[in-house]
């Protein structure tokens, strides 16, 4: 079974990520350019809320174990693009800073209490690198030059996204129903859903799955796809579907905080 990306790794392919975040907003004619996978936004905007979230975590992860977020102020954000951008750096530093010498399993507040994703800064690590890495990709969108998710995001992203933000104690409000997600890179994932909550697992190689009860639903594409489907950025037509596509819809409506 694969490993999830070291903590090392993760901070080195956050960086990574926002270098090209900062690319892409300086390759843009203006701040002013709406983004179409955020419609509600402009690149300032999307620049803005990305750096706010980098200092936010920083705060949160330096406060270490909490029962609630530290209190804040709100920013002075600057709006001439050279500065922003230095903002924006300066931010993502903030949170590397304190990801660093927190270490991976220092534990701190997270909204995923009940997920199966731990409350620790590797966690917090884990989940902001898929931020700015969807970010990233919504900022190349805007300038006409998308890219996928590099392979090792991509991967980690599927499988952080299922522990983290769908595995849940909350009740499932419908018939208990089984999902399979399937990488074409060759790795896959079921998640359970019942009266108890969800709950996600890797699936062995498929030489090893005999017996296993067949999936209501299965999806299946690249990891990058997977990831841009999560995150709304592509609907479930774009992916190969197989079985009852209406646990999708259940899936999508779903609040568990509800």
């Amino acid at each position: 079974m694969e490993k999830t990306l070291e903590f090392a790794d993760l901070l080195r392919l956050m960086d990574e990520r926002s270098t090209a975040f900062r690319a892409a907003v300086a390759a843009a004619p203006s701040l002013d350019v709406q983004v179409p996978t955020c419609p509600e936004w402009t690149l300032f905007d999307l620049v803005q809320h990305l750096g706010e979230g980098r200092r936010r975590w920083a705060a949160i992860v330096a406060a270490g174990p909490a029962d609630a977020p530290p209190t804040m102020s709100t920013p002075t954000v600057p709006r001439e693009r050279e500065a922003l951008l230095a903002w924006f750096a300066a931010s993502t530093e903030e949170l590397l800073a304190a990801l660093r010498e927190a270490g991976p399993d220092r534990g701190c507040w997270t909204w995923w209490g009940d997920s199966q994703s731990p409350q620790t800064a590797g966690a917090v690590a884990r989940h902001q690198l898929q931020q700015v890495a969807v970010h990233t990709y919504d900022a190349q969108v805007a300038v006409g030059a998308p890219q996928p998710l590099p392979d090792e995001v991509a991967l980690d992203g599927v499988d952080e996204f299922v522990t983290t933000c769908v595995a849940t104690t909350s009740a499932w409000p419908h018939q208990p129903a089984i999902i399979d997600y399937h990488a074409t890179e060759g790795r896959s994932w079921r998640l359970w859903f019942s009266a108890d909550g969800a709950r996600s697992a890797r699936l062995a190689a498929p030489a090893d799955r005999e017996g296993l009860e067949v999936a209501y639903v299965s999806a299946r594409g690249t990891a990058n796809e997977l990831v841009m489907f999560f995150y709304g950025r592509i609907t479930m037509d774009s992916l190969q579907l197989a079985g009852d596509r209406r646990v999708f819809d259940q899936l999508i409506a779903w609040d568990p905080s509800e």
